[in-house]
C-alpha cells in the first residue's frame, strides 16, 4: 500500500465558493523507486510477483483466463480511477471549507454551523424512504447474533486461528484469563480447574437451567429416545453431591434424575458406550457442547465426566487487509492475497511447533451430531464465516501502474513523474480497486463450489469497506463491485458491502449511505477509534479538543452509537445484515470485558468486535444471556420514536468536543496526556515500521497490554497535532516528551527479536515516522497515518535489505 505524499510543497489552488483556498494535492505515492513490472494489458503494468501469483495461483480453476482478468482490471481502472481521485479531492475541498469557516467564525456553532455544512454539501439531502434489500446472506450474518473477530490477513497463523475460532473452550477461557482471580501460570492446577468448573456451572444454570436442580449436582448425563424419534437429555443427580467425583469410600445415596427446564434446548449428541460422548445445547441460535470422557484427566476430576465445554464463539471473522495489516508493496500484498486465497480454497496450512514436533495447522472441518429433534444428522460449520476488509479509496498501490494521463489515472496535471513514485510514464492506481478484483477472484473458488470447505453457503462474498465519506463514495463502491462482478462472471450483487460508520461525514449521512448500498449492504459498524480521530481532524481549526478520556462523555459519542442502531432498525437491516459495535482493546482484561461488553447488545448491536479467539468465547456468553432478537424487536416496536430522535441525535453529533478553557487543565494533566499519546504512538510505530507488524499488543505507560492498530495511532497523532496547533503544548515540549518516552518504549521492547532502539540516535525510520505523524498530522488528508507509515516502512525494508 502506498499513500498520498504529505509534502507541504505539493499544493493546489482550489476555487471554493467564490474564494481561493489552499488544498492538499494527494500525490500518488510516497517515494521514488525502481519497480520490477511487466506489461499485462494495454499500457497497464503489473509487478512480476503479483502477475505470477494471479496467473499461477488465483485463476486456475476459476474459469477466468489471464487476458480477461487483466483486460478487465485495466478497463475498470481507466473508467474509475479518475472518479476515485475526484472523490478524494472532494474530501479536501470540504475540509478546506470547514477549516475556513472555523477561522472566520471562532466559537460559533449551532444552527450557523449546521447551515454551513448543508450549504457546502457536507450534509447530503435527506434520503427518501427505503428498506435494505440485500439477498442471499448467510444466517451467521443475517439472523444469528454473535461475536466478530478481526484479524490481519497478512499473518497466516493468526488468520487460521481466527477462522477456527468458531468453536472455543469455555473452560480454557475461564482458567487461562483473569476471569478467575489468582495465579494461572505453571502446570495444570486442579483447584483452579475446579473453580473454572464452578463458574461454568453457574453460567450453565443461567443459560441452560435444569428442572429443579443445579449443574453442580449432576453426576451423569444420558440421552433417552422418544417414540417419535426425538431425544431428551436426562441428568442424574446425587443428593448433596457437588461437582467433585465421589470418593472411593463414598456410600450410595438416593439418586434422582431431571432434565432441561426447556427440553428443546437439546440440539444433538454423539452416542457413547455408557454415556454420550457429546451433548449439544442451543440457545438464541448459538450452540454449546459438553464433551464427556471419564478417562481424560479433566473428565476424571468432574462428577459427570465432563472434560471440556466448547462454545460456538466467533460466528464471523474479518480478514483484514486494512488497519491491522502492514502491506506496503507488492511483496506484502501477495502474502495477504495468498492467505485469503488459501482460506477461499480451504487448503491454507501453517507449520507450527507442538511438543517439539512440527505440525500443520489447517482449517477445521464441519462438525456433525445426531439431531435430537429428528434422529437424523445435524451439521454445523467448524469455521467462522469469513469477511474481507479491503482498503479505503484513499490508498494507492504501485503493484499495478497505469500510463500517466489524466484520462486513465485521474491525476492532476504534472503528476506521475518520479517524484510521485512513478517512472515518468506510469503512476500507481487506487489500491481498493485492485483489492476488489483479487479478493473476488480468489473467492470464486468458494462460490463455484471448488473449495475443500465452504465459506458462504448463501453464495456471497462479504467485503467490508472502511474510511468512506458520504453516500457518493458508497455509490462509487457499488459501481466498482458491479464492474468486478461483470469481469468475473458473478451474478449481480454477489459482492456484499459492509459499511464502516467511522468517519464523521458518513455518520451524519448514514441513511443516505445505506440507501446507496441497499442492495448489497450486510452490515453497519461503528468504529469509535477512527471516528474520534476524524472528529479531531474535521474540527482541527475550531479549537483545542478535550483530553482523550473526555470524548466518550461528550454529547456526540452516545448520539453516534445510538444513531447507528436507529438507522439499522429503521431501514429494515435486521434479518438481512448486522448492526455492529467496536473492538474491546484490552485483550488481557477479560474480567472487565465480561462485565461490560454485554452493554453493546443491550443497545441493539447484533455483533461486536473482539481481539482474540479467547475473547470471542467469553463474549459469546453475552449473546446467551441477552436475546438480541428480543432487544431489536422491542426497538422495531417503537419505530416512531426513532424518527423523533433523528434531529436530537444530529444536533448532538455536530456538537464539537472542544476544551472550553485550556487553562482549566493543570500542567501535570497536560503533560500526562502528552506522555500517554507519545508513548502509545512510539510503541506502535516501532513495530509497524520496524517489524512490519500492523496490529499487536502494545504496553501502555503502566505496562498494561492494549490492542493497537492504525485507528489508535490516528487518534494519538491527531490529538497531539491539535493541542500543538492551538498552543496547549509546544514543539519543544513534544520533542522532549518523545525522547523521554522513547527510553520507556526501548525498555519495554528490550530483548525483542529484531528490535531497533530509538535512543540514543533518534534518527531511525521509526523515529522520523513518529515526528511526521505529529508535525505533519494537521496537513495529512483526513488525519490518516497510512502514507507516513508506508513511506518509512519502505525505507526500513530497504535499509534491512542492504545490510548493516
Amino acid at each position: 500500500s502506498v499513500r498520498h505524499s504529505l509534502s507541504s510543497s505539493a499544493r493546489l489552488s482550489v476555487s471554493l465558493r467564490g474564494r481561493t483556498l489552499p488544498a492538499m494535492i494527494r500525490p500518488l505515492v510516497t517515494s521514488p523507486r525502481r519497480l520490477a513490472h511487466v506489461a499485462a494489458s494495454g499500457g497497464m503494468r503489473v509487478d512480476a510477483r503479483l502477475k505470477s501469483f494471479v496467473e499461477d495461483k488465483v485463476l486456475p480453476g476459476t474459469g477466468i483466463g489471464a487476458g480477461r482478468f487483466w483486460d478487465g482490471l485495466r478497463s475498470i481502472l481507466e473508467d474509475l480511477a479518475p472518479r476515485n481521485r475526484a472523490l478524494l479531492q472532494r474530501r479536501d475541498v470540504l475540509q478546506a471549507e470547514i477549516d475556513a469557516w472555523h477561522k472566520a467564525h471562532p466559537g460559533v456553532a449551532g444552527t450557523a454551523y449546521t447551515a454551513m455544512l448543508r450549504d457546502c454539501g457536507y450534509l447530503a439531502p435527506d434520503a427518501p424512504p427505503f428498506e435494505v434489500a440485500t439477498r442471499n446472506v448467510d444466517p451467521e450474518i443475517a439472523r444469528v447474533a454473535g461475536p466478530q473477530l478481526v484479524c490481519p490477513v497478512d499473518n497466516a497463523r493468526f488468520i487460521v486461528n481466527a477462522a477456527n475460532a468458531r468453536w472455543g473452550s469455555l473452560l480454557d477461557a475461564i482458567y487461562g484469563t483473569d476471569v478467575l482471580e489468582g495465579d494461572r501460570s505453571g502446570p495444570y492446577n486442579k483447584q483452579r480447574g475446579a473453580a473454572a468448573f464452578d463458574k461454568a456451572h453457574s453460567l450453565l444454570d443461567q443459560v441452560f437451567p435444569l428442572d429443579g436442580a443445579q449443574w453442580s449436582q449432576v453426576t451423569a448425563l444420558s440421552i433417552h429416545s422418544r417414540a417419535d424419534g426425538s431425544s431428551r437429555l436426562e441428568a442424574t443427580l446425587s443428593a448433596g453431591q457437588n461437582s467433585a467425583p465421589p470418593s472411593p469410600d463414598h456410600k450410595t445415596v438416593e439418586t434422582k434424575t431431571t432434565g432441561l427446564r426447556d427440553a428443546s434446548q437439546l440440539a444433538g449428541y454423539l452416542p457413547g458406550l455408557a454415556s454420550p460422548r457429546s451433548v449439544l445445547l442451543a440457545n438464541h441460535g448459538l450452540h454449546l457442547e459438553l464433551l464427556i470422557d471419564r478417562s481424560h484427566p479433566v473428565g476424571a476430576s468432574h462428577a459427570a465426566g465432563v472434560k471440556d465445554i466448547q462454545m460456538e464463539s466467533a460466528m464471523t471473522a474479518i480478514c483484514d487487509m486494512e488497519d491491522s495489516a502492514c502491506t506496503v508493496d507488492a511483496e506484502d500484498k501477495v502474502v495477504a492475497y495468498g492467505n485469503w486465497l488459501g482460506l477461499m480454497k480451504g487448503d491454507i496450512a501453517v507449520p507450527m511447533q507442538k511438543g517439539g514436533v512440527e505440525v500443520m495447522r489447517k482449517l477445521n472441518p464441519d462438525r456433525t451430531w445426531t439431531c435430537a429433534a429428528t434422529g437424523g444428522y445435524l451439521s454445523l460449520p467448524g469455521r467462522a464465516v469469513l469477511l474481507a476488509r479491503n482498503v479505503g479509496i484513499h490508498m494507492f498501490t504501485d503493484a499495478v501502474t497505469m500510463p500517466a494521463t489524466r484520462k486513465q489515472n485521474g491525476a492532476p496535471p504534472g503528476q506521475g513523474g518520479e517524484e510521485d513514485g512513478g517512472d515518468g510514464e506510469h503512476v500507481p492506481v487506487p489500491e481498493g480497486i485492485v483489492d476488489a478484483m483479487l479478493t473476488a477472484a480468489a473467492a470464486l473458488h468458494d462460490l463455484n463450489g471448488r473449495s475443500r470447505l465452504v465459506n458462504s453457503k448463501a453464495g456471497s462474498l462479504y467485503i467490508v469497506k472502511p474510511k468512506m465519506h458520504g453516500p457518493e463514495e458508497g455509490d462509487f463502491v457499488v459501481e466498482m463491485f458491479g464492474r468486478v462482478e461483470d469481469v468475473l462472471g458473478m451474478p449481480r450483487n454477489t459482492i456484499k458491502i459492509g459499511v464502516m460508520d467511522e468517519e464523521r461525514r458518513t455518520t451524519l449521512n448514514l441513511r443516505q449511505m445505506m440507501r446507496a448500498t441497499r442492495h448489497r449492504l450486510f452490515f453497519i459498524n461503528t468504529g469509535f477509534l477512527d471516528r474520534t480521530a476524524d472528529e479531531i481532524h474535521t474540527s482541527m481549526e475550531a479549537g483545542p479538543v478535550l483530553p482523550k478520556a473526555g470524548f466518550k462523555a461528550a454529547p456526540w459519542f452516545n448520539a453516534y452509537e445510538a444513531h447507528n442502531v436507529d438507522c439499522g432498525v429503521a431501514t429494515g437491516l435486521l434479518g438481512r445484515g448486522q448492526i455492529g459495535k467496536g473492538m474491546w482493546a484490552a485483550p488481557d482484561d477479560m474480567a472487565k470485558m465480561l462485565r461490560d461488553k454485554g452493554a453493546q447488545l443491550a443497545a441493539g448491536a447484533s455483533t461486536a468486535w473482539v481481539p482474540s479467539p479467547t475473547a470471542a468465547t467469553l463474549h459469546a456468553l453475552h449473546y446467551h444471556l441477552t436475546s438480541v432478537a428480543a432487544v431489536q424487536a422491542g426497538m422495531r416496536a417503537v419505530a416512531p420514536a426513532i424518527e423523533e430522535r433523528r434531529i436530537t441525535h444530529a444536533e448532538a453529533i455536530m456538537t464539537l468536543p472542544l476544551l472550553a478553557d485550556p487553562a482549566s487543565l493543570g500542567k501535570d494533566e497536560v503533560q500526562w496526556e502528552l506522555d500517554n499519546n507519545a508513548q502509545g504512538l512510539l510503541g506502535y510505530v516501532v513495530r509497524w515500521v520496524g517489524q512490519g507488524v500492523g496490529c499487536s499488543k502494545v504496553p501502555d505507560l503502566h505496562d498494561v497490554q492494549l490492542m493497537e492498530d492504525r485507528a489508535t495511532l490516528r487518534i494519538s497523532s491527531q490529538h497531539v497535532a491539535n493541542w500543538l496547533h492551538h498552543g496547549v503544548i509546544t514543539q519543544a515540549q513534544v520533542l522532549e516528551t518523545l525522547k523521554r518516552m522513547a527510553a520507556i518504549v526501548d525498555q519495554q521492547n528490550a530483548g525483542g527479536a529484531g528490535y531497533k532502539p530509538l535512543a540514543p540516535a533518534y534518527d531511525s525510520p521509526e523515529w522520523h515516522a513518529a515526528l511526521d505523524l505529529i508535525f505533519k498530522g494537521r496537513q495529512a488528508p483526513n488525519g490518516y497515518t497510512e502514507d507516513t507509515l508506508s513511506h518509512w516502512r519502505r525505507v526500513r525494508k530497504a535499509m534491512d535489505a542492504s545490510g548493516p
